[in-house]
Parts: structure tokens; sequence; C-alpha cells
């Protein structure tokens, strides 16, 4: 018997080891499959992208080897892997290339055992995925299958040494990923200058307008390219600021401030989705007023990367990633101190239900008058517990920690305060401080005082408005005189009368805005002091006693705060006397309590 020593013909000792590339035995005919991806973004065609992508790669083929099937998508690189291949772009574009489907489908059947591909070739492995990870899984994927991966941009080798190969890749993945950093990193330093310079980017919210300006780069102003500001939008700017006292002041919530914004739509224009009308729901939802409170652009200053829209699907970004520009840019519709109170106030109030009625759960059969109102040195609200006749407050944060353990190691097992002792130091503390034997004179002069301003900034907004009307119509009046020599067909002309419809739609706005410009009667005035007026000595006198229902209406109305000290056993009253806003409010609150004499 004679046995001949010796490798494969052709073959080294490299390409016939456990290193060597996939593929290594690959002879004559070679099937080949096309891997191809374009962005679908407006400064590229993707079909010349994709037909140069891919006779870049017919003409890099070893002779006998042909393309037989061909896959391809057309989305962002950055995608992960299991977002790769659905976003259905490709039909969009006139490709001239039969598409056996894209990056999914590839890899799909590349594991099949009647794949009808040996190889699978690209432009460059940017084409794969522009992140390294997403690069090596499909190139890993495409390995455990026997399938290998070439590049036009890379020699195609199929004997002999793999580190050479692998040295470079690795390389040019390493600058495909680089590239697209650089190019987000410059891209994004650019959008933050733009915001602090107060440009606003995209659809401007509800109740303001874009005013747009003429691009300072010369270049794409010549391309008729713009920049916009902010501009309040009328009536849809006075129902913001408008929300925005309701929740300030009166402490409504969304579903309150839904019902009166849909009692008087004309008042107050339903927002307007940014798919259009189509989407339009024509009313007012509590999702549109919670959006627009938690929006920081209403206080004058322009606000960028509130969301994650790319790259988690547009989930709220912590605020202090948010871009502010460094001065108020345009005019708030929010004052800034506004809206921080009623960020503090939302931060502060979540998880927990407005009020103190009965909940849906089954077993509820009481209310707790102070529930939502005590909070605990820890700064956790205390719940209320009712057991052999007593009432209690309680703080037990080993009970509910959300899986913390150690976030409250140093806090009692269980703290917890008598609700009858605390009603009595409340009636105390209004008595002594809130409802005083001279609080009636007091308070009418408050009243007086807040009345006469309010009607002295009515008055000063009538007149302001009536000025606008008047400024209108003067310059609608030169508009139309500058255009009555004009041709019909004539540019300006035509520009005249964009100018002219603008006023009157301007004018239009003030006018409803004098409409609207609520006046309260002296008559009314004096009614809600006298009912007020008359309900102090009652309240003062049967305060302790009174029924819940209008115990919580006056610790709603003055905005109760209690809480309690760490390592002590004091406690700390914080109210707000709301009658330099709203004295009506006050007044309805605490006329309630007569009926207790």
């Amino acid at each position: 018997m004679t046995v001949t020593l010796g490798l494969a013909p052709g073959l080294s000792d490299v390409a016939v080891s456990p290193f060597a590339p996939p593929g290594g035995l690959l002879h004559g005919e070679v099937r080949l499959a096309w891997l191809g991806r374009c962005s679908a973004q407006e400064q590229q065609d993707p079909r010349q992208s994709l037909l140069r992508q891919f006779e870049r790669c017919r003409s890099a083929l070893p002779e006998a080897w042909m393309v037989v099937c061909h896959f391809y998508d057309v989305e962002s690189g950055r995608l992960g892997l299991d977002q790769r291949g659905r976003g259905g772009s490709v039909e969009r574009f006139d490709v001239p290339i039969a598409r056996d489907g894209g990056i999914q489908d590839l890899l799909a059947e590349a594991v099949h055992p009647g794949r009808r591909f040996d190889a699978v070739i690209c432009e460059s492995t940017a084409r794969v995925a522009r992140r390294m990870f997403e690069s090596l899984s499909v190139e890993r994927a495409l390995e455990q299958a026997g399938v290998p991966l070439f590049a036009w941009n890379e020699p195609i080798k199929i004997g002999g040494g793999r580190a050479q190969q692998i040295l470079q890749r690795r390389i040019n993945q390493s600058v495909a990923e680089y590239e697209v950093f650089n190019a987000l990193e410059t891209s994004w330093g650019g959008l933050c200058l733009h915001v602090r310079e107060g440009w606003n980017i995209g659809k401007p919210p509800y109740g303001y307008t874009a005013r747009r300006y003429r691009h300072p780069n010369p270049v794409k102003a010549a391309k008729g390219q713009t920049k916009s500001r902010l501009e309040p939008d009328g009536a849809r700017a006075r129902t913001v600021t408008q929300i925005a006292h309701w929740r300030h002041h009166d402490r409504l919530g969304y579903a309150a401030i839904v019902d009166r914004l849909n009692a008087d739509p004309a008042t107050y224009p339903p927002p307007i989705p940014p798919g259009g009308t189509a989407r339009a729901r024509g009313a007012w939802g509590k999702s549109a007023v919670a959006d627009l409170l938690r929006n920081p652009k209403y206080t004058g200053y322009q606000v960028f990367n509130r969301r994650a829209r790319r790259s988690r699907s547009g989930a709220h970004n912590n605020p202090a990633l948010w871009v502010w520009s460094p001065q108020p840019v345009h005019e708030p519709l929010i004052p800034k101190w506004m809206y921080d109170a009623l960020t503090t106030r939302r931060q502060a109030d979540r998880g927990s239900r407005a009020g103190n009625t009965i909940n849906i759960h089954p077993q509820t059969n009481r209310t707790y008058v102070l529930r939502g109102l005590l909070l605990h040195a820890c700064n956790r609200r205390m719940f209320g517990k009712h057991r052999n006749g007593i009432t209690s407050y309680c703080c037990q944060p080993q009970a509910n920690n959300r899986g913390r353990p150690d976030a409250y190691a140093s806090h009692p097992t269980t703290t917890y305060i008598r609700e009858d002792l605390l009603l009595d130091a409340l009636a105390a503390f209004y008595t002594d401080h809130v409802l005083r034997p001279h609080q009636p004179d007091l308070l009418a002069t408050a009243l007086e005082r807040a009345q006469h301003r309010n009607t002295s900034q009515r008055q000063g907004e009538r007149d302001r408005l009536h000025l606008l009307v008047d400024d209108f119509a003067r310059r609608q009046h030169n508009l139309l005189q500058q255009a009555q020599n004009c041709p019909v067909d004539d540019p300006y002309a035509t520009a005249l009368r964009h100018a002219y419809n603008d006023l009157e739609d301007q004018r239009v706005n003030a006018l409803g805005a004098l409409r609207t410009l609520g006046t309260t009667t002296s008559a009314e005035s004096a009614d809600t002091l006298a009912e007020l007026l008359d309900a102090l000595p009652y309240l003062a006198r049967h305060l302790a006693d009174a029924p819940e229902h209008l115990q919580r209406r006056l610790f709603e109305t003055t905005q109760l705060t209690v809480r309690l000290h760490t390592d002590s056993d004091d406690i700390s009253f914080h109210i707000t006397l709301p009658e330099q806003h709203h004295p009506t409010s006050t007044s309805a609150a605490l006329t309630d309590a007569a009926p207790c004499s």
C-alpha cells in the first residue's frame, strides 16, 4: 500500500487550518448575494447610490463569480439589527435592481440548507452597518452559517492567511463608526448653537406661530432657506396662559380644565396634531393639557432635546440633558416662576391622586380629610389608617420602597401621628393666623384692593387692544393706498395683498380678545364680599367640628401642606392665601362653611 503525504492541491497550510477564512474551499462558479444599503436622506439619491454600489461590487468579482440575488434596504445604518429591514422605504424609490429582500431576509436564507448563494459581497462594511457591533453581528452570523462576507474596498482572498484581512476589516469598521459619530457630534453642536441663538426647531408648539427670517448664510438664503422664531398666536396664546392660571391658581385637575376648554371652543381653539386635520379630534384632551403644561418653551426660553425622538423612539429625556437658550428669546406665555412651581407640584404629586374621595378599590369604605397633605421628613406622603376607632397617618417606607431596601435604611419602621391632634392644631393655627377677629376688616381691604387692581389691569388690556385695532386699520389703509396704482399681476401688489391679509387676521384676533375680555360688575363684587365676610365668624368658631368636605375645601383652597420634622415631634404648617389672584375662589370655599353654625 502506498500512502501519499502532502496538502490538498492548491491549498496552503493556513488554508486548511482551523483559522482559515470561511469559504476557503470556494472554486469554480461561485454564487454571490449582493448586500446594499443607503440612508433615506434628502441630501442623497438612494437610487443612484444603490446602483453605484452594485456596479462596484460586480466589477471586483473574479472570473466565474456571479451575483444571483440582491438584498438591499433604504434606512439608517445606525439602527439596531432587530430594527433593520422593517422600514418599507424601498418602495418609495424606483431602483432598477430586482430585490429579494432586506438584510433580515439575507440572514434568514443564509442558515437555510437550500440557500441560493455561497458568499455575500457588499461595497464596504459601512453598508452592512454603521456601528461596529451590528456589523460584527452580521459577519458572525454569516460565518456561523459558512458564508464568507467580501467587500469591494477589500482584497477578495479565499486562501492564505486571515490575520491581515481581519486587521484591514476592523480598521474599516472603526473608520465607518468614527465617521458617523463625528458627523453626528458636529451637527449636534450646530443644533445646540442654533437653539441658544433663539431659533426654533420643528413645528411651533400650540400657542405660537413661526415667524420666518432670511437665513444668515447668504448661500442658503439665495436658495430660499429661512430660520424661524416663535411669536404668540392670538387666541391660542391666550388659551395657554389661561390653562396655566387655572392649573396654578385654581388648582384645577386636567379633567376640569378640559371641560372648561371644550365648553367654549371658539375662545379656546383645540390643538391640531402634526398629522393635520385628518387626525384632529376637534376637542381638547387631558394628554394635550398635560403636554402643554410640561413644555418649557412657553416660559420664553428656547429648549431642545426634550425627547429622544430617534435614539429611544420619542422617550422623554432627563431635564438635565435639555439644551436651553441663555435668556428668554420670545414672548413668554407662562411665567418661568409659575412653570417651575407647576413642575415642582407635579413631581411632588406623582403617584398620588388628587383630592380625598373614595378610591376605586372595592374594600374602601372611608376617606381621610388630610389625605395627600402630610409629608414626612423623608419627603414621602403619609397615608391614613383607621384602627380601634382612631384615625392616624403613617409613613412606612419599608413596605413600599420599589425594591430598594437601602434607600431608607435609617428610617423608622413606622412613623404615625393622630388625626384628631392634627385637626385641633390646625383649628388653632387657622384661628390665630387666618381667621383672627379683625380678619374681616383686613380681608375686606385686601379684596377691595385686589378688585381695584384687577379692574385696572382689565382696563389697561382693553386700552391696549383698542390701540392695536386702530393701528392695524391704519396700516391696512396705507397698504390700500399703495396698491391702487399697481397692476393686478404685479408681484409687488401680490405682496401687498398678503401683508393686508396678515393684518386683517391680527385685527380679527384683537377684536376677539376684546369680546372675550370679561368684566365683573360692582354689584357682583359686593355680593361676593358680603358672603365671604358673613362666613368668617362661623368658620372661626366651628373649624375643628366642620364636616369633612368643608374642611377639605378650606385646606385645598389655602394650599395647606403639613410637614413632620426629623427626630422631633415638631410639625409645620404652610398655607398660601389665594385672594391676591382669585378672591372669588376663597369666597366660594369659605362660604360653604356658613351652615356649620
